[in-house]
């Protein structure tokens, strides 16, 4: 049968193949998009990949445990300290997703962050959560020990463009009723700018099987030209 194929479809055909064989990963998200959260909150994870044709059955995983919710989305309607640890998902056509972390605290405060490594010149957005979010008045956010800025009523602390200045140790301080509480502290680290790599770039296994196949075709399709052209000129010979 693949001697009666022409070399184009036989090369679709292939490299068709060797696409389906390299499926992408899935990715787990949160929502809210804060991983650090307190007791009693309300937390959604959600698995993006790809699914086959009606079949929407998501695998999850819980240190390295699964679970029984086959959803796409799997909720946390009120976080305990044992729902802390490495989220992980997998969809029928997708492969498994690289770990999420999620940490679960006992606290009347909290500072939240949508992640604690940055690259200079990107944007720094950090939040003082309460337990139950229960108001919280005259809230002051601290960079090693000195205060940076102050707020009658909670509001989030914005950094525009972080530099290294901004790397440090950060909480926050509020009044819960009369009561002055405080956050634990939480590293952020600012990275210089990305360098550019230098190395050759690399390409895909399929794209390599593909290129070699397109060379081998190539090379057989020019034997077979000229042992035609060989056989013609032996003819006209005779």
């Amino acid at each position: 049968m693949w001697q009666l194929l022409p070399p184009t479809a036989l090369l679709l055909l292939v490299s068709s193949g060797t696409r389906a064989a390299d499926p992408s990963k899935a990715v787990v998200s949160l929502d809210p998009q804060w991983n650090r959260v307190l007791r009693n909150d309300k937390v959604t994870l959600k698995c993006q990949g790809t699914y086959p044709l009606g079949d929407n059955s998501t695998q999850w995983l819980h240190n390295g445990k699964f679970i029984s919710n086959q959803s796409p989305s799997y909720l946390i309607a009120a976080a305990r300290i044992e729902d802390s640890g490495e989220y992980r998902c997998r969809t029928g056509l997708s492969a498994l997703s690289d770990p999420v972390q999620l940490e679960v605290h006992t606290d009347w405060l909290l500072l939240q962050a949508t992640r604690w490594v940055f690259q200079e010149g990107e944007p720094i957005r950090l939040r003082c959560h309460s337990w139950k979010n229960t108001p919280v008045h005259n809230v002051q956010y601290f960079q090693d020990g000195r205060g940076k800025k102050f707020f009658h009523e909670n509001s989030d602390f914005y950094i525009p463009n972080a530099t290294r200045e901004h790397s440090g140790s950060y909480f926050c301080r509020g009044l819960i009723g009369r009561k002055n509480e405080s956050s634990t502290a939480v590293n952020i680290i600012i990275r210089g700018p990305a360098i550019p790599s230098i190395s050759p770039p690399s390409l895909p296994w399929h794209q390599i099987t593909f290129c070699l196949l397109m060379g081998l075709l190539f090379a057989v399709d020019t034997g077979l030209y000229f042992s035609v052209q060989r056989d013609l000129r032996s003819s006209k010979g005779d």
